[in-house]
């Protein structure tokens, strides 16, 4: 009954009944659904495949230039409040919620669209921008009256120098969805490719010079992050000169953006477990800088390296759920808004977002708990303390990727999961599951890190991710086959199921080619071991290179494998990701 009030009353449906016209063709129709999410999703991975490159180029010169340092903590903690902000805010939350409206009113009126873009960038600069300064004004405060501490100093101040980012992120996320409306998933992904660009020309210029690992290079860093902010709302203003008209005329959007933002709230809870975990793991990580090294009399179980490393190795779990699995929740949004009221095309979205991520969910899961050690050592050690992490550093990263692992599938999953929700008005049932996981996984992050210190928030989070991931499935399947618009007929012929007949034997392929490949790999670096079992130390410049000599080889057998094992398995997604004409 909520839900069926929320549609009705939330979202704006074309007129006429929802007969069962839509049902009826669906399966005409699935094809083109298909082709338009793998097209959609090609644009979106390919120029998120390059921002994501550049940055772990990025990260690799932070680690090089940082190291797991206080320094590098502090600069780490600065970078993520700001980010945080525009995962839930601009490319998040809001985001979620403008996009199924602006999409509608371009759709019947795109000059009321306009004036819903202009309405919408107006209240983001002015509430993200008061908020950044009262944020700052809180912690030049603490600055000023709190006992002197040289590292929580500069840590605080970096954050505030770094904050500004926030408010101009969130608008170029706003805009970034627009292009997307419009059709433009290449250039509305390209954003983070230039804040990547000029960190990493600020970087490169640090070590050159010699100038890295200072507090003078951090804040250099932090102005150029905010620079990129600024270029990227310019930027992606300039794009839409031929789609958008801006006006001050806000009345004929008023009634469209007050339901958007009365689902705001919701969905900023509903989106940001992941978002929200990751701030409580970096508030529990600076603790050690931030207030001290015991908590209650008890030694606190992290050091000033913690928020480094974890920071750190966040990245490359990330890094596949970036350039995939977030770009298969971004291209099938728009989608599912377009098709929120036809229950047969929605559905088959649905299905076809799940396979394509657990497709590219799961090998990546298996793939970074099989080569760990080699990526940790070979992207973030260089030899010595001063090239990177230390030795003890790398050998915490590999434990706090293995725990991360596990989740890769799970966090691709959630985000088709939670856009279905939102597509149908619904916002309410993922906010109060996403409530319930963000006290869960405090009390995993509680527990687990006195035994496994950064580790335990790690697998903290893969945990409560998975079990997101099964709680929206079953409730989103119940949803779907209770919608009082699909007829009695269609939902006995399963088109309404997540999990159909084809759909479960494609997943279970895709679990027998991701253990083909997990097993072949698992083979390879065995039988090197023992081959050359004097070439796997750590932390030296000639071991670097066999590290990285031997993640290239990993990752060349394990890819051939998992691409021979889908042809033989007879996997559909292999083609939907490589040909456009395939998914038609």
């Amino acid at each position: 009954m909520e839900e069926s009030r929320l549609m009705d009353t939330d979202a704006p449906r074309p007129p006429g009944p929802a007969a069962p016209t839509p049902l009826a063709t669906a399966a005409t129709h699935a094809p083109s659904v298909a082709g338009s999410l793998s097209g959609a999703l090609r644009a979106v991975s390919g120029m998120t495949f390059l921002s994501r490159l550049f940055g772990l180029v990025r990260d690799v010169l932070l680690v090089r230039i940082f190291g797991d340092s206080a320094i590098g903590s502090a600069f780490s903690a600065a970078f993520t409040i700001p980010n945080t902000f525009r995962r839930l805010f601009g490319e998040g939350a809001l985001s979620a919620a403008f996009i199924p409206e602006y999409t509608q009113a371009h759709k019947s009126d795109p000059a009321r669209a306009g004036s819903l873009a202009s309405l919408t960038i107006l209240v983001l600069t002015v509430v993200t921008s008061a908020l950044c300064l009262l944020i700052q004004l809180a912690l030049v405060a603490v600055i000023i009256f709190a006992p002197h501490d040289a590292e929580r100093s500069l840590s605080l101040w970096l954050t505030i120098a770094m904050l500004p980012f926030m408010p101009l992120v969130c608008i170029a996320a706003i805009l970034a969805g627009m292009l997307q409306v419009h059709g433009r998933f290449a250039a509305s992904a390209a954003g983070p490719v230039v804040l990547n660009a000029f960190i990493i020309a600020v970087g490169m210029h640090a070590i050159l010079t010699g100038t890295k690992g200072g507090p003078i290079t951090a804040f250099a860093l932090a102005g150029a992050t905010v620079l990129s902010g600024l270029t990227q709302v310019l930027w992606f203003r300039k794009l839409l000169r031929a789609n958008v008209t801006w006006t001050r005329a806000f009345a004929p959007a008023r009634e469209a953006a007050a339901r958007m933002f009365r689902k705001f709230i919701p969905v900023v809870i509903g989106m940001g477990t992941l978002q929200i975990n990751t701030f409580l793991d970096m508030l529990i990580t600076m603790w050690p800088i931030w207030v001290g090294p015991t908590v209650m009399g008890l030694t606190y179980p992290m050091d000033d390296a913690s928020a480094s490393i974890l920071a750190f190795t966040q990245r490359l779990y990330q890094f596949p759920l970036g350039v995939f699995g977030i770009a298969v929740a971004t291209a099938a949004f728009p989608l599912l808004a377009r098709h929120a009221d036809e229950p047969g095309k929605f559905a088959d979205v649905i299905r076809r977002g799940l396979r394509l991520s657990l497709f590219i969910g799961l090998p990546a899961s298996l793939g970074l708990i099989a080569v760990r050690t080699d990526l940790t050592t070979t992207l973030f050690g260089g030899g010595s303390a001063d090239t990177g992490f230390s030795a003890a550093g790398l050998e915490r990263s590999a434990f706090v990727l293995l725990a991360y692992a596990p989740g890769v599938w799970a966090y691709s999953i959630n985000h088709v999961l939670t856009r279905s929700f939102y597509a149908r008005g619904d916002t309410a049932t993922p906010m109060r599951v996403s409530i319930a996981m963000v006290f869960i996984n405090l009390l995993l992050n509680l527990s687990l890190i006195w035994s496994m210190k950064e580790a335990g928030l790690a697998l903290a989070t893969s945990l409560t991710a998975m079990l997101q991931c099964l709680i929206l499935g079953v409730i989103l399947r119940s949803r779907l086959r209770s919608d009082p618009r699909a007829a009695a007929a269609d939902a006995a012929r399963e088109n309404l199921h997540l999990l159909d007949g084809p759909t479960a034997r494609a997943m279970i392929r895709t679990a027998i080619a991701s253990a083909i490949m997990f097993a072949g790999v698992l083979l390879l670096l065995h039988f090197w071991s023992s081959i050359f079992p004097a070439a796997l130390a750590p932390h030296t410049p000639e071991r670097w290179r066999d590290h990285a000599f031997r993640l290239i080889c990993a990752t060349a057998v394990g890819a051939a494998l998992f691409a021979g094992a889908s042809l033989a398995l007879r996997l559909p997604e292999l083609r939907w990701l490589l040909s456009p004409r395939s998914a038609r």
